[in-house]
């Protein structure tokens, strides 16, 4: 099992670097961030900098998606950052959730979606591809490689990740969810005539490695909020028990009133306040360093091929160094 890192941009970009550069250190594979230009500093040009301070960090977004920027500038600042470092960008793709709502914009279509996961790969791979009808190639690009990873939850999503995508990002860590959709997943590449087991599963979640749950909790409660905007969507989509999305994800959110992006992805984020100790127990890794190596294990054996902290809250540092001392080495 791969270990990844994720963070948001917040400035100054030198202790983004450097946190970057203390997961490496710890036996952390890849380095993703947060993509959302209102909120938080761009992360391509942190990037540069990320991978000119590493050796074999793989860097990307978790996730950009197809609206903020035109697809050719999209595919083009991959295939410029591979032809500097070496092939270590990773596109992790999505709808779009405070990207584009704090913008004003709705969420991008899956239909947009499955089209831009096309044509950034074909564009940033040197490829020729289709652009509101022309046709484009970036012509210098020589021998660049992007796997392109799609996030999602609901069913019409994760066939498309199982359909188009090289990989794929689930952002909860609960085992009995987790199996679910990963079997969406491979049965939507089957169907497509894909190799199922080509597809790179990726879990996202908050981590907190320590002995007091209660601190823990709520230093990862914020992580249940932002979940539950993408479980509205689906409920608002699907209608409540309706068979097409578990009960076990969308119970949680009928005390949510509501979501203040100021405070999306941060520890005491108010408009997380509905989220109960259950779901961020199911949702996280909390606790000493074996009971994450258990649900490590658990995820492992259901087909996870990478686990990526995401590491917002007041033990940034303490949870690099626990992950390198305690449970990464369980795993290599």
């Amino acid at each position: 099992m791969d270990f990844g890192l994720v963070l948001q941009t917040d400035p100054p970009a030198s202790r983004v670097v450097s946190l970057m550069k203390r997961a490496e250190r710890n036996g952390f594979r890849y380095g993703w961030t947060f993509d959302s230009a209102v909120l938080w500093q761009e992360p391509f040009v942190i990037y540069s900098q990320i991978l000119a301070n590493t050796q074999k960090l793989h860097i990307g977004p978790m996730v950009t998606n197809p609206g903020t920027r035109t697809w050719e500038v999209t595919a083009s600042t991959f295939a410029t950052l591979n032809d500097m470092y070496g092939n270590r960008t990773v596109c992790g793709i999505g709808r779009g959730d405070s990207a584009m709502r704090v913008a004003g914009r709705k969420p991008n279509t899956l239909a947009r979606l499955g089209e831009a996961i096309d044509v950034i790969r074909d564009l940033a791979e040197g490829r020729e591809a289709e652009v509101d009808g022309n046709a484009l190639r970036i012509p210098w690009v020589q021998g660049g490689k992007l796997p392109v990873w799609m996030a999602a939850y609901g069913p019409k999503a994760l066939a498309l990740a199982g359909e188009k995508a090289d990989g794929f990002i689930l952002q909860l860590a609960d085992p009995y969810l987790t199996e679910w959709m990963v079997g969406s997943v491979r049965q939507a590449a089957e169907r497509a005539g894909r190799d199922p087991d080509a597809v790179t599963i990726c879990v996202a979640a908050p981590a907190y490695v320590g002995e007091d749950l209660a601190h823990a909790r709520d230093q990862c409660r914020w992580f249940g909020g932002m979940v539950g905007n993408h479980v509205a969507d689906l409920v608002g989509r699907y209608g409540e028990h309706s068979g097409m999305v578990p009960d076990a994800l969308t119970e949680y959110i009928k005390a949510r009133e509501g979501y203040d992006y100021s405070h999306h992805g941060r520890a005491g984020n108010p408009s997380a306040d509905f989220v109960p100790d259950e779901i961020v127990d199911r949702f996280c890794l909390l606790g000493p360093p074996e009971a994450h190596i258990e649900k490590l294990r658990t995820l492992r054996d259901l087909g996870v091929d990478q686990f990526a902290v995401y590491d917002m809250h007041d033990a940034q540092e303490a949870t690099i160094d626990a992950y390198g001392s305690d449970i990464i080495p369980s795993f290599g």
